[in-house]
């Protein structure tokens, strides 16, 4: 032990940051930093929702961030690396947050009817859970900062926080990051206006064989061709949007056309009556026609009825067994935490670079939680419930938190398994719950207050935990940082509402058919707010159908002995091949430009400050802003008709036909992996 020790020691005593813990003339906490830093948390929690609902992934906001403000706060007057780092960090909350919110929150539409869990999703409720979550996040790395980011510095290398950091030292010394970025934003929103609003570039192409097809029937290849699933697979590479799309097609060209060579649609039908989908199976509705016993689309209502139960099966076997892999550094970070709270409260932080929030801060705060909790009624439960949740959520929080530091500490952001962590949390409490007599429909709102505010709180401590990294390195105050952190969760919070309830307003042409949200439809899946609710039903309510449960979980389990990660293969058996198919294409875009820079000896491209990475990531926060702003626009009849009225779609399909008209959106979105995949094969300019 105590030949360990000392290395760690001698590390900490040896590291000089950017700027030195002695330099207290360097501007960092200034008004402008905090103005702008709020306003891209604003931007990237709203792309962030956006992305998440359509795709159900996310990608890391920091490091774009750090590149804009670098490029923005030039062009106003100049700033120091400690501004730029200030708007990182209160920017970059808003992408973890949104995350969080995400992933959980919209299962309150999918909750029984019995439950009235969609009317908790109310902008009030999701503004109150995402800040709590989110405030909770941060406080509980408070404690941790010493230990995970100081003292574990040559053991926990946190890639994206280390990777911010490169970029906020290259931008101080000098160079031309953003230009890229900003080229990818254009780009990817002036194709989004021509596919959103002018109709010339089709938004999704797709090749089904009909049910009547005898060798193949109802199999379908398909793809949402925007610039944001573009990017996100450039980001991601080849092997993970490999193994993603591997689940979609095991799904779309492998069960869909079994299970319709061998399920009668009629028995497709009250499967869908069981879930809500369809109101009779003798009445016409959701595209089934009684009287000819046929579906409009036969595929789509063999996903509703069966697939998606079993991708739910795979992510959620998928989560447990990333959970399961990961107890030795569960376990090791949870002891070395509360080692650190004991040391923390005698800490003396004389130095600049040392000074945290107070420890008294952290426990009024928790404790302060725990109150707010029980005393909103606009929250489920009664009072004493309420109270209860909120001691569940501070433990099973902390807990958590320091799992999500300690694994992103080794592997990224982005590989930061909350989802397996949120299922865990939702399993536990809905034993407890079930341990106290607590297993009526009612309380199915609560599990998943309980679920939805820890995943939020991992979430933003995984992201919290590399802008502390960079911190670390640029030689930042931790004070700053975490008070910045919260000003961001507050801002996030905001936006975040206000992004989702307007995402689930639905058209006046849906309501006429019964819709009453937006979310949970095709357009916008949310696959893991979906899993959450299935959850949550099955446990407490005993409504679930284990049998293609199983066989997902099972899915997962062969994937595992493959050697494959079962979580990604989960998700993408989960959601629809329209998404999954072009996130591969710009994996696979990513993979030719990587092998062909081998082929010639050449440098790979960075991870993250390459070209075409940069692009990507422009491509994806473009793509997202266009797609919110067209939902804003949509909302208003009189702008949605004028904007139907410039669609040059009816007339293109008229003069090429329908397949033409496919083609050409297909062609437009070959241009655009052509164009990404020119700009990877550029020199880095860092």
């Amino acid at each position: 032990m105590s030949e360990t020790a000392t290395p760690a020691s001698t590390k900490e005593a040896e590291f000089q940051p950017y700027i030195s813990a002695d330099r207290s003339d360097v501007a960092e906490f200034t008004p402008k930093a905090i103005i702008i830093g709020v306003v891209f948390g604003i931007i990237f929690g709203a792309a962030t929702v956006y992305l998440a609902l359509k795709a159900g992934l996310t990608v890391s906001a920091s490091i774009p961030i750090a590149v804009l403000a670098i490029s923005l706060l030039k062009k106003l007057g100049g700033s120091t690396i400690l501004e730029n780092n200030v708007v990182q960090t209160i920017g970059s909350a808003g992408e973890s947050i949104a995350a969080g919110v995400v992933f959980t929150l919209p299962g309150f539409l999918f909750l029984s009817a019995e439950s009235k869990g969609s009317t908790f999703f109310d902008y009030w409720t999701i503004f109150t859970l995402a800040l709590l979550g989110g405030v909770l996040g941060t406080l509980m790395m408070v404690p941790l900062r010493r230990s995970l980011i100081v003292k574990e510095h040559g053991n926990l290398p946190y890639p994206e926080g280390t990777a911010c950091a490169s970029v906020l030292i290259a931008g101080e010394k000098g160079g031309n990051l953003a230009r890229i970025a900003f080229q990818g934003v254009g780009f990817a929103f002036a194709y989004a206006v021509l596919q959103k609003i002018v109709k010339l570039i089709a938004e999704a192409p797709a090749l089904v064989s009909s049910q009547t097809n005898k060798y193949f029937p109802s199999a379908t290849l398909n793809g949402e061709i925007t610039p944001e699933y573009m990017g996100v697979g450039y980001i991601i590479g080849p092997k993970i949007a490999g193994v993603l799309v591997a689940g979609g097609v095991l799904a779309w060209l492998g069960l869909i056309p079994l299970l319709a060579s061998l399920v009668p649609p009629a028995a497709i039908a009250e499967q869908l009556v069981k879930l809500g989908y369809l109101t009779s199976v003798t009445t016409a509705n959701g595209g089934w026609d009684p009287a000819t016993q046929t579906f409009a689309n036969t595929a789509v209502a063999i996903y509703r009825a069966y697939v998606r139960q079993i991708g739910a099966g795979a992510v959620a076997a998928g989560g447990f067994i990333t959970l399961l892999k990961t107890l030795p550094t569960i376990i090791a970070a949870f002891k070395e935490s509360v080692s650190s709270i004991r040391e923390g409260a005698s800490a003396a932080a004389a130095k600049r670079t040392e000074r945290d929030l107070p420890i008294s801060v952290v426990l009024f705060g928790s404790v302060g939680l725990v109150v707010v909790m029980a005393l909103l009624p606009f929250l489920p439960g009664t009072v004493l419930g309420r109270l209860m949740l909120g001691v569940l959520i501070v433990v099973f929080g902390f807990f958590f938190v320091t799992v999500a530091s300690r694994i992103v500490g080794i592997i990224g952001s982005s590989s930061n398994p909350i989802s397996g962590m949120t299922i865990a949390t939702l399993m536990a409490t809905c034993l407890i719950f079930i341990g106290i007599g607590w297993t009526g429909d009612m309380y199915q709102p609560m599990a998943l207050c309980v679920g939805g505010m820890v995943c939020i709180a991992a979430a933003n401590a995984g992201a919290t935990s590399q802008d502390l990294k960079t911190g670390y390195l640029v030689g930042a105050t931790p004070k700053a940082q975490q008070i910045g952190l919260m000003i961001g969760a507050v801002a996030a919070a905001v936006v975040i509402g206000l992004t989702m309830k307007l995402l689930d307003t639905p058209t006046e042409a849906m309501r006429a058919q019964g819709i009453e949200h937006m979310i949970g439809t095709e357009k916008f899946p949310a696959p893991q707010g979906t899993l959450m609710a299935t959850l949550i039903k099955g446990l407490l309510s005993f409504n679930l159908d284990w049998q293609f449960v199983l066989v997902g979980v099972f899915l997962s389990v062969t994937m595992e002995l493959c050697g494959v990660k079962s979580l990604s293969f989960a998700v993408g058996a989960y959601l629809p091949l329209s998404t999954t198919a072009p996130i591969f294409v710009g994996g696979a875009i990513k993979g030719v430009a990587d092998y062909v820079a081998q082929r010639k000896g050449e440098k790979v491209e960075e991870s993250e400050l390459g070209p075409g990475n940069l692009f990507a990531t422009g491509l994806v926060a473009g793509g997202a802003l266009a797609g919110v702003l067209v939902a804003i626009l949509s909302v208003n009849e009189g702008i949605s008709a004028a904007i139907g009225k410039i669609s040059v779609e009816k007339p293109l399909e008229h003069a090429i036909g329908a397949g033409g008209y496919q083609l050409l959106g297909v062609a437009c979105f070959a241009v655009m992996g052509y164009v990404l995949y020119r700009i990877s094969r550029r020199p880095s300019e860092a």
